[in-house]
């Protein structure tokens, strides 16, 4: 259509427009992104369903005395895909001080497991 100068006349949309923000207003955004923490935190946790009652339950040895002081040594972590004896002779090496206190023992050998090792 033209308008009397001869020019283009203006035709509205036949349907409307729509402004979509990206996510929404600042506080639904936030909102969402506090509900993934929660639900992320929850999937963790487990829900709060454990299938035991005590902490000392998933202890190894759970009356074990810790020295003061006492720092782990530093050494590669066994990842499961080279020889155990090599890592369990690396080990108890590395932690020679203590080999007469076999609780403490148990107790810090997880420390050494990485990886499919730790499963």
């Amino acid at each position: 259509m033209s308008n009397a100068a001869g020019g283009p006349q203006y035709q509205p949309p036949s349907k409307p427009l729509h402004f979509v923000m990206e996510g929404g207003p600042p506080a639904i955004v936030e909102k969402k992104k506090f509900d993934h923490i929660k639900e992320r935190l929850q999937a963790i946790e487990g829900g709060g369903n454990y299938g035991f009652a005590y902490m000392s339950d998933l202890c190894l040895e759970p009356d074990v005395v810790i020295p003061p002081k006492f720092k782990m040594s530093e050494f590669d972590k066994y990842k499961g895909t080279t020889c155990p004896k090599n890592h369990m002779k690396m080990y108890c090496r590395k932690m020679g001080a203590y080999v007469k206190d076999e609780k403490l023992l148990m107790y810090f050998f997880q420390e050494s497991l990485a990886g499919a090792a730790i499963t």
